[in-house]
């Protein structure tokens, strides 16, 4: 997750504060007025280091919004680091991550992220593993911004197998972000 505080995740809140649903429009015309709301939401599901964050920012428009930014903005995300946590607590917070996603998808918004429990994502990115381990190496070296470290690599491959699931059940998988997004704006046209 992004150290660096933006506009839209002002106000996270604490691990322990009880959640409720509430009405989320004023949020998503704050995101409509920054990235473009399309006919049909996407949702790319790929691991920590697996180059979401290098894509979305070098993006020449505003069409796929970091995970962690809407996730964060809708206080799905609390304000500790909870992908620290046991795995029952990653799990509940996937499982809003994965309401916030369905909401925005249904927006019109595309999402790339690393949670997910049970949402479906349109497509997957695991990168051959040499080259995921050098993503992270040098972010880690250069630009860190958050996210998976070479001293956490165990729980990078616990997740990619987690992710992995998702191919034994059609859901296509890439080598690299710009695939995915390719394959994605290609199905769009059609």
């Amino acid at each position: 997750m992004p150290k660096k505080t933006s506009q839209l995740q002002v106000g996270l809140l604490g691990p322990k504060v009880p959640l409720i649903f509430s009405d989320g429009t004023a949020i998503y015309n704050k995101l409509k007025k920054r990235y473009i709301a399309h006919k049909i939401g996407y949702f790319i599901l790929a691991p920590s280091g697996a180059g979401k964050t290098h894509f979305i920012k070098k993006q020449k428009g505003a069409d796929w919004i970091d995970g962690d930014q809407l996730w964060m903005v809708t206080k799905a995300h609390p304000k500790n680091e909870w992908w620290k946590e046991s795995i029952e607590k990653i799990n509940e917070i996937d499982q809003r991550c994965d309401v916030i996603t369905q909401e925005a998808k249904n927006l019109g918004f595309w999402i790339m992220g690393a949670s997910n429990y049970w949402l479906r994502p349109d497509a997957i990115v695991l990168p051959r593993w040499a080259t995921h381990k050098k993503y992270i190496k040098m972010r880690e070296e250069n630009e860190y911004d958050g996210g998976a470290k070479s001293d956490t690599l165990s729980q990078v491959v616990a997740h990619r197998r987690w992710i992995s699931k998702w191919k034994k059940s059609g859901v296509p998988r890439f080598l690299s972000v710009s695939e995915a997004v390719a394959y994605l704006k290609n199905k769009k046209m059609k």
